[in-house]
């Protein structure tokens, strides 16, 4: 699963962010200013960063010197109209850059496409027998594909995204709105998780792959 670092002190953008990226098959650690932005960069391995230009403690110019020391490719968040930054960035040898506010999926698209031309970019989620290719919106498990709806493929993608972790069922309501006025109630993300069951697991009575944890929420077992 590709990791992407997102550097940017714009809370709100950084959870409608996070959302996006995680529902589509990344998984994705944030932070606010350089000195942190560092800190994870040490601690862990990413394969893209989107970074802030403009960023309470420091710059994102300072972020890309450290990306570059760690062969970390960046594409640049900036304000609209700011050609100054989008040049400056492009000249210190970022891969690309994009205006805010821009479309969720026009920053996917360019995401993936950094990916593929920097050779790091693996869409294909496995746990078990059970495989997610994001970039084909596909689902196999023991290699025959299964057919599944455009929210059960949504859910799919959240809860591996995040597997090993309890989502309450207001976190996966929460990831599942995309934004745009499409979203599933309570009742509803009830008869997905059913559906999903019945197509992935072995015994949709007593499931491996989509754990129930009453009273806290749902778990993809690794």
């Amino acid at each position: 699963m590709d990791k992407i670092l997102i550097v940017e002190d714009d809370a709100t953008l950084v959870r409608m962010l996070s959302a996006f990226m995680i529902e589509e098959g990344y998984e994705v650690q944030s932070t606010f200013g350089q000195r942190k932005a560092r800190e994870l960069m040490n601690q862990y391995t990413f394969d893209l960063a989107l970074v802030d230009i403009s960023l309470s403690d420091g710059t994102g110019y300072g972020v890309y010197n450290d990306a570059k020391e760690k062969n970390l490719p960046v594409i640049f968040l900036t304000a609209s109209g700011d050609e100054h930054s989008v040049v400056t960035g492009l000249d210190m040898g970022a891969y690309d850059y994009i205006t805010k506010p821009f479309r969720p999926r026009e920053l996917v698209s360019r995401v993936k496409n950094v990916l593929r031309r920097t050779g790091k970019q693996n869409s294909v989620i496995k746990i078990q027998e059970l495989e997610i290719d994001s970039q084909k919106g596909a689902v196999y498990k023991n290699g025959k594909e299964i057919e599944v709806s455009a929210m059960e493929y949504r859910l799919l993608l959240v809860l591996a995204a995040n597997k090993g972790q309890i989502l309450s069922r207001n976190q996966l309501l929460g990831k599942l709105w995309d934004g745009v006025g499409n979203y599933v109630n309570d009742n509803t993300l009830t008869v997905y998780i059913k559906r999903l069951r019945e197509k992935i697991e072995d015994d949709p009575a007593h499931p491996v792959y989509i754990k129930t944890l009453r009273g806290l929420g749902y778990r993809m077992e690794e």
